[in-house]
């Protein structure tokens, strides 16, 4: 038999480290919500409305945080330091990937706005009900207008909404126009806009585009570590009055100016660890 060339040799072991990756994230992310999940359910059932959502808010970032470590995502925070929300939070960030959603409910918590199907997909559908995630179906003019209600009452409780305004995923850093819903639920609630830009590293392949919820989670499972940069803008008070086409407007400007700001670190970033040999 002939004996494999060293370039065969490299690419066959790297083809197996990439279906040992896949393998075990894949496990774990199955056995990570299926352990917590019914955890937090018996722990919810035995809690007061005063109680609920601080439990729920520390089971979130549980949960995100074990699975980005799980990936090997690792996040360079910049910008505003997230607090405890002292009013109703709309936090409004673009959208490249589906570990956008553990980013940040990582570091925010509160309650996710997401498109309708992905209530039925597999485990992670029946966590997001659990949690109180807000399902929309953008091309069901019904289904928008029941997510901007329940938008706006979780604002009006003080509490955290986070929503990808752009409605999709989008592989490049140019934002897309915003959908207005989740701006007309922010006004007269006494709440305010926090502006989120993501940048994933060149080359990462994080991006969910055309693909079943199965095939993405496969492909990003068997993927080498992930950089990602998250620069967190300065808050926009949502004002008596406001309108909410100039919310969504500054709010578009403000997304786009922090993934620009976002993506100059992470190339910054990656050029000193390629000098550096590391």
């Amino acid at each position: 038999m002939r004996a494999r060339a060293p370039s065969s040799q490299g690419a066959f072991a790297d083809e197996l480290r990439r279906q040992a990756r896949r393998v075990v994230r894949v496990a774990g992310f199955g056995a990570v919500t299926a352990a917590m999940l019914p955890a937090y359910a018996l722990r919810e059932a035995l809690l007061d409305d005063a109680s609920r959502d601080r439990v729920r808010d520390r089971w979130i970032g549980a949960w995100s945080d074990a699975l980005l470590r799980l990936y090997q995502v690792h996040v360079e925070a910049s910008g505003r330091t997230p607090v405890a929300a002292t009013r109703g939070r709309l936090v409004v960030a673009n959208h490249r990937s589906t570990i956008d959603i553990a980013i940040l409910l990582r570091a925010f918590g509160g309650h996710m706005v997401s498109r309708g199907d992905l209530a039925g997909w597999p485990l992670l559908g029946a966590a997001a009900r659990k949690v109180g995630t807000v399902f929309v179906d953008r091309a069901d003019p019904f289904s928008g207008a029941t997510a901007v209600r329940a938008m706006r009452g979780l604002l009006k409780r003080r509490r955290t909404v986070i929503i990808f305004a752009e409605g999709t995923t989008f592989a490049d850093d140019v934002v897309r126009p915003f959908h207005p819903g989740a701006f007309v639920a922010a006004t007269h609630c006494d709440a305010e806009i926090v502006p989120v830009g993501l940048a994933y590293e060149r080359g990462s392949g994080a991006a969910f585009l055309d693909e079943s919820f199965g095939a993405h989670l496969a492909r990003v499972s068997a993927a080498e570590p992930t950089r990602v940069v998250m620069r967190i803008g300065a808050p926009i008070v949502v004002e008596d009055g406001a309108r909410s086409t100039k919310l969504r407007d500054r709010t578009h400007a403000a997304v786009q100016a922090l993934v620009d700001e976002a993506r100059a670190v992470c190339d910054a970033s990656r050029g000193t660890r390629e000098r550096s040999g590391t």
